[in-house]
């Protein structure tokens, strides 16, 4: 990325032009302000300052129309940070502008992400107080009420029900201002925040991928149009649709780590490999700039959730020398930036567990430990689950019965204080420990020889999996049960029943190398060569572009030669 010295000299200078245009004639500003911790200070982004086009009409003076807009744009990338001190400066050249208040509240809203911390919540609540006093039209109060229904009573309403007023707010909005194109924007943001978080009927996706694709026709430069359709169809069922927004965001928006990032939930999806880790490459430099402009003495979450997406992409290719790579950068580092977003914790239990899960090293799996970081795992079950899982499956695989037994005894213990939490923004998250119960004990019953109660084990698994969706962090799951289940059918001679559970799995996730890997097998044990010859070929094709020296390519390629005709 280019140096930080010559980074948005463009944007500076916009500021400049600002403040000189508006500090004769800028009315003074409310002192209520000074006791709020508004972020303020350089704007700290890498490139060439490119974060896509758009004009918001509901900026206030003319002179900082331009300086709103770009706080607009890098909202729509989630450059939150940022885009709250884009909006403080146009508060500190137009304290009366009640959108820059607007601004402010969104950015701390952040409204696909983790729900705000108490905190932001008393700091939206202060910056909306001075808001609703300002003079504005019916329009800009129909956008500060809308927020402002999300931050209301925060005390004793839940994040979920808080959401969704906000959602219904936008869609008043969007119903009543249809030519805005930014409440069309952030009315289907809206409806992405307040989707089922756990089923796949994908309804508020639809609906908002619709209005999307319709305002992306005439806007196609527009990041926050773009970047929404990505999370919307960030799902097997739909990701196809969004193929083509996905090669084109990171052109739209090329100074952002995460519009950088983006497309590769949509590549990981199709088991478009060699896409995913060009972009996340992109992604993790742009990252490092970041983090090396803002002076961090830890690493930018971007960073480490990018290469969680290279490591499971290169896996994915068989090439373990690049996933390992990609992980020895993370690995010694103790201190992340921001600690607490799932982006840094789910990477951090997640990569190595894949490492070894993925190899079917279950010695190193038996005998991993945590990351040694500022990091409580008390505070993060979910992500420590993972963790617990994968030492499960290890000490299964190794036959130390003890030792799994005592793992699951901690999967318990996880998931309850989960649902403690009555949080319904985890309700994936609890799913998904509720499988790595069931496919540990599965793992530890067929171990024992308990056959039966092993496949009813993993077919429970698998039903809770069919009516999960994915978490939206994560690029998939450490293992699918469905791809266990067929490694336990093939182990147990069922060829023929292994192979289904393999080609049902990779119709939602295509192109995973052990799922490939394993149909061949499985085929080639039924005795359909043709089939076998077929799975064998794609598992070498979906390799072909590493450096993979996996011992599952020498056997394709064995296999091949020995059944050409």
């Amino acid at each position: 990325m280019k140096p930080l010295k010559t980074i948005l000299i463009l944007t500076s200078v916009l500021f400049f032009i600002v403040i000189s245009a508006c500090k004769d004639k800028t009315p003074k500003s409310n002192p209520a302000l000074a006791s709020i911790d508004l972020l303020r200070g350089e704007l700290l982004l890498c490139g060439d300052g490119q974060f896509g086009e758009l004009k918001f009409s509901l900026s206030c003076n003319y002179e900082t129309r331009a300086t709103f807009d770009l706080g607009v744009a890098l909202l729509h990338s989630f450059q939150y940070n940022e885009s709250e001190k884009v909006f403080v400066k146009v508060i500190d050249a137009d304290p009366n502008c009640p959108m820059a208040y607007w601004g402010v509240a969104m950015s701390i809203y952040h409204a696909a992400w983790f729900p705000p911390s108490k905190e932001d919540l008393i700091k939206g609540s202060n910056v909306l107080t001075i808001a609703k006093d300002l003079s504005m039209d019916d329009k800009q109060r129909a956008y500060i009420n809308a927020i402002d229904a999300f931050y209301t009573d925060w005390e004793t309403i839940d994040h979920t029900t808080r959401a969704k007023r906000f959602e219904d707010k936008m869609e008043q909005i969007y119903i009543a201002y249809p030519e805005d194109i930014e409440a069309a924007i952030f009315y289907s943001l809206a409806l992405f925040s307040t989707r089922d978080r756990v089923g796949k009927e994908y309804v508020n996706e639809r609906k908002a991928g619709e209005i999307l694709e319709e305002l992306f026709v005439e806007n196609p430069n527009h990041p926050g149009i773009a970047h929404y359709i990505i999370h919307n169809y960030d799902n097997p069922l739909l990701a196809q649709k969004g193929l083509k927004t996905a090669r084109r965001y990171a052109k739209i928006a090329p100074s952002s780590a995460h519009a950088q990032h983006m497309p590769s939930h949509i590549f990981t999806r199709l088991g478009i490999w060699q896409e995913s880790i060009d972009t996340n490459i992109l992604s993790a430099e742009s990252a490092r700039c970041y983090a090396d402009a803002m002076a961090l003495t830890g690493t930018y979450f971007e960073e480490i959730h990018s290469i969680d997406y290279l490591v499971y992409a290169y896996l994915q290719q068989g090439d373990n020398a690049n996933a390992e790579m990609q992980y020895n950068l993370i690995k010694e580092r103790r201190a992340f930036y921001p600690m607490m977003l799932t982006a840094v914790t789910y990477p951090l239990t997640a990569i190595p567990a894949r490492l070894a899960l993925e190899n079917k090293e279950w010695e190193m799996a038996a005998n991993l430990t945590l990351q040694d970081t500022d990091i409580n795992w008390e505070q993060y079950p979910w992500q420590e689950a993972i963790h617990h899982f994968a030492v499960a499956l290890g000490a299964a695989n190794t036959n130390d019965f003890e030792k799994v037994e005592k793992e699951i005894e901690i999967l318990k213990e996880l998931h309850k204080n989960l649902v403690a939490q009555n949080d319904k923004t985890k309700a994936i998250q609890i799913k998904q420990v509720e499988i790595q119960i069931k496919t540990a004990q599965a793992w530890l019953s067929y171990r024992k020889n308990e056959k039966d109660k092993a496949i009813s084990l993993m077919n429970e698994a698998v039903a809770i999996e069919k009516t999960t969706s994915k978490h939206p962090v994560t690029p998939g799951d450490v293992l699918p049960a469905i791809e266990l289940l067929g490694d336990m059918l093939l182990e147990m001679g069922k060829p023929k029943e292994a192979l289904v559970a393999y080609e049902e799995n990779l119709k939602g996730s295509p192109n995973r190398f052990n799922g490939i890997y394993g149909a061949a097998v499985a085929a080639q044990q039924s005795g359909d060569n043709e089939k076998a010859t077929m799975y064998f070929e794609q598992l070498l094709k979906v390799s072909n572009s590493s450096k993979g020296d996996r011992p599952e390519l020498k056997e394709a390629q064995l296999f091949i030669e020995k059944n050409i005709i």
